[in-house]
């Protein structure tokens, strides 16, 4: 019989069937476990900054800021009362947007009292004295009666006193002769008077004089409470002349909202420095935020066109951006008066109108 037709016919078998069959389910096992073993592939990621942040502290530290989950730079220096580029130059940030949760920034300046304190304190090198070696007089030498010391390289003779010691530099002494005693009082007297010199010093007796009473300073004037220091000292004035449609609430509105149009004339409140143009803040739309002194900052969201730029020198009543809607749902100045960050009613600043 033909194998072509035999061949058939065992492959119909159910047994046959299964026997023909076996290799290639035992192959296809064997190709799974191979596929199975393999590892899954890795993700290399930068694991820098999640180590920073897991090494930061749980509670900041005194002048530091833990960031928090939405939190930006930008928002970060408005409620630390400081230009964004400070809190970046301070914690060696070069790109704004690079913060994670958890990480500590610095938010005050670096403390000066960092620098050695002898720095540029002038202090001088401390002054070696020779050791003084006292030796005993012979008896039989004259008293010296001069009262002029003796040069610093010469032995320095104290002949005068009750033990008879004269003391001298260690390693400048000379063997005791009279021609040797002779010699060093002809160097210890002065060339032009040669006679005055040994003859005795009498002391005259100081008579006592009562000490004159001390006179009673007076009393340094406390400072005047009622004045306002200079960083306290701005010029305040209206940001804009519409109406108020919103005063503070330090719960809910952190400053007062003005109505008007768009189009109007956004002023600054104070002469002062502009220390953030743009619209990074959520909420805020385009903002301004300028800083008076070293204390307050004022804020003006929700503008439809910015005209000044970071960092210009802006004056009192200087228009600085024109009114609009953005990020608000109808045309206002959102206006807050910051004092070191924190949100206070500009109301308590602003002039009465």
């Amino acid at each position: 019989m033909n194998d072509c037709m035999i061949y058939p016919r065992l492959i119909s078998h159910p047994l046959h069937r299964f026997y023909f069959c076996l290799p290639a389910v035992v192959a296809a096992l064997v190709l799974t476990a191979c596929i199975s073993s393999r590892p899954a592939p890795v993700e290399t990621r930068d694991t820098s900054r999640s180590t920073a942040t897991a090494n930061a502290p749980a509670v900041a530290r005194p002048g530091y800021y833990i960031v928090k989950k939405g939190d930006t730079l930008y928002s970060i220096a408005l409620e630390n009362g400081h230009d964004y580029h400070e809190i970046a130059t301070w914690n060696g940030i070069d790109n704004p947007s690079m913060i994670s949760v958890g990480q500590e920034l610095r938010v005050r300046p670096p403390d000066a009292s960092s620098v050695p304190a002898n720095a540029s304190s002038g202090t001088t090198q401390p002054v070696i004295v020779p050791r003084i070696e006292a030796r005993p007089i012979d008896s039989s030498a004259p008293a010296a009666t001069s009262s002029v010391s003796a040069p610093v390289s010469a032995p320095i003779s104290t002949p005068g006193n009750s033990d008879g010691i004269v003391a001298e530099p260690h390693g400048g002494r000379i063997p005791y002769s009279e021609k040797a005693w002779k010699d060093l009082q002809a160097q210890s007297m002065p060339q032009s008077e040669p006679k005055a010199a040994s003859a005795p010093v009498v002391e005259k007796p100081v008579e006592a004089k009562p000490l004159p009473k001390p006179v009673a300073s007076a009393p340094a004037s406390a400072p005047d409470t009622s004045a306002k220091s200079g960083d306290d000292n701005v010029d305040w004035a209206w940001p804009s002349s519409g109406k108020l449609i919103a005063t503070f609430n330090d719960s809910s509105n952190k400053g007062v909202d003005i109505g008007g149009s768009i189009g109007d004339p956004v002023l600054s409140a104070a002469t002062g420095k502009v220390i953030y143009s743009g619209s990074d803040l959520r909420g805020y739309g385009n903002l301004v935020i300028i800083k008076h002194g070293t204390q307050f900052t004022t804020v003006y969201a929700h503008n439809k066109e910015i005209l000044v730029k970071e960092g210009q020198t802006v004056q009192k009543g200087q228009k600085i951006a024109v009114m609009g809607d953005s990020d608000s749902d109808k045309p206002k100045l959102h206006f807050e008066v910051r004092k070191q960050g924190k949100p206070v009613d500009p109301l308590k600043f602003l002039p009465t109108r």
